[in-house]
This record gives structure tokens, C-alpha cells and sequence, in this order.
């Protein structure tokens, strides 16, 4: 037997009948703080700084990627799994 019931209510409906919380007014109070902190953050830095900053550690990352994947590359050509007669 299959038994299909379908539901048409708000998100704002569902989250009543089950019991959760609005967090609607926390999440907007975060969202809020957060814009304001990283506007203060970007304002104190100059365009040249924050270039520098962003390519440095996105150049760094792509090196370590590069190393990891020839490593892996190089375990794969040589070390593979052994075949056994």
C-alpha cells in the first residue's frame, strides 16, 4: 500500500508546526555585524594590499598544489600495486 499526502504550507508555516525557531532576527543582527566588520577591514586596506595579499597565498597554494600532484602522480607511475602470478 502507498499513501501520498501532499502539504501545502510557507516555510514560515512548517517551521511553526515542527517546533523550530525563528533565527531570522539573529541571522539578520550577524549578517549586519559581519558587513560592518569587513567593511572597516577593507577600508583600511589599500587596493595594492590587498593584490599583493590575495595573489601571494593564491600563487603559494597553486605551488603546493602542483608539488602534490606530481608527487601523487609520481607514486602512481612508479609504486602502483603489484601484480602477483
Amino acid at each position: 500500500m502507498k499513501v501520498t499526502i501532499d502539504i501545502d504550507c510557507t516555510p514560515e508555516e512548517a517551521r511553526r508546526f515542527f517546533g523550530l525557531p525563528d533565527v531570522a532576527p539573529m541571522q539578520e543582527e550577524l549578517l549586519g555585524e559581519l558587513k560592518d566588520h569587513l567593511s572597516k577591514s577593507m577600508g583600511a586596506m589599500s587596493p595594492e594590499e590587498m593584490i599583493k595579499m590575495w595573489m601571494t597565498s593564491g600563487f603559494q597554494g597553486m605551488d603546493q598544489l602542483q608539488k602534490a600532484f606530481w608527487a601523487q602522480a609520481g607514486k602512481a607511475k612508479g609504486g602502483g600495486a603489484k601484480k602477483g602470478g
